[in-house]
């Protein structure tokens, strides 16, 4: 039996979560949505998470903070990191921050779900 990927929503607009874990198990992910960036670290481990899409301005936390601190986390520093964000120049930032792709709000499904494709494949 094909293993479900894992995804951990990032999001401080429960909406845009919730409307995300929908879409996505819709294409057959697992999907667990947080608005805390700051317990991402210990939910990707507890959950044991494929990957994370992470919301660059979450509530008085940066985003490519929570990357970085991903990133610096030896533990989970493999865990793929795709972020997201409405800020047009948001995407070089995030990508210095660790994360392995960025996808501009508002974006169509398929477009994300090319995406953490692509991603997981890479990790392989």
């Amino acid at each position: 039996m094909e293993k479900t990927t894992k995804i951990l929503v990032v999001d401080d607009d429960s909406g845009i979560g919730e409307m995300l874990k929908t879409l996505l198990e819709f294409y057959g992910y697992e999907v667990d949505v947080t608005e805390k960036p700051l317990k991402a670290e210990e939910l990707i481990q507890e959950k044991n998470i494929d990957i994370v899409l992470l919301d660059m301005l979450i509530s008085g936390v940066d985003g490519t903070d929570v990357c970085a601190g991903i990133r610096q986390n030896p533990e989970i520093s493999e865990t793929p990191v795709l972020m997201m964000s409405a800020l047009h120049d948001a995407g070089p930032k995030c990508k210095k921050a660790g994360a392995n792709d960025f996808i501009a709000k508002p974006f169509e499904v398929e477009d994300l779900t090319e995406r953490i494709e692509k991603i997981l494949a890479d990790k392989e």
